[in-house]
């Protein structure tokens, strides 16, 4: 199945309109897996569902240009990316609404408690892995795949090619930069 998976990647770049609906089926499950982890990591009562994330997610996909990708490990990271950026967008349609209320924050992923998943500090986030991004891309590719969608470190280091002391090493320094970069933004300390 993930030799069919690249083909049809390769075949949606060339401009196959029907790889897309050919490729839907067999991605929707880590897809669904994908959403679903961001989705438990929002506060509770939370009003998108992970189906309608993903399918918000289609809707991106079936409108891009040139869809091209490398592997199918750019494909889900590049999908993550775009259902984190709807998540912000509900963020902040939310916050426009209602501002705040009685809200709790929930923590982002428990060794990142810091960043709150359903507040702006998601936005801030975002921009923060994107600068880190700029200084070192392979840092914040590790970042994403380990708190952002979830996988051990065993995981991203095999996704990666690399050795898990690798990962280790470039995710502590990584989610560092993050709390400071974070920190600056604030303005003040956050909770540790």
């Amino acid at each position: 199945m993930a030799q069919d998976i690249t083909i049809l990647l390769e075949e949606w770049g060339r401009g196959d309109k029907t790889a897309l609906d050919r490729l839907a089926p067999l991605v929707y499950p880590q897809l669904r897996e994908i959403a679903g982890a961001y989705l438990r990591r929002e506060r509770g009562g939370h009003t998108l569902q992970a189906t309608a994330l993903v399918s918000e997610l289609f809707l991106k996909l079936m409108t891009r240009r040139e869809p091209h990708f490398e592997s199918r490990h750019h494909f889900y990271s590049l999908t993550a990316k775009l259902m984190r950026m709807a998540l912000i967008d509900h963020a902040r349609l939310a916050k426009a609404g209602k501002r705040g209320g009685a809200l709790f924050p929930v923590p982002l992923h428990d060794e990142i408690p810091w960043v709150d998943a359903g507040g702006e500090q998601m936005v801030d986030l975002d921009r923060a892995l994107d600068e880190l991004a700029e200084l070192d891309p392979e840092q914040a590719q590790m970042f994403e795949l380990r708190f952002l969608i979830g996988h051990t470190v065993d995981e991203v280091a095999e996704i990666l090619g690399t050795s898990k002391s690798s990962v280790d090493r470039k995710v502590r320094l990584g989610r560092a930069w993050l709390f400071q970069r974070l920190h600056d933004a604030e303005g003040r300390e956050p909770a540790p």
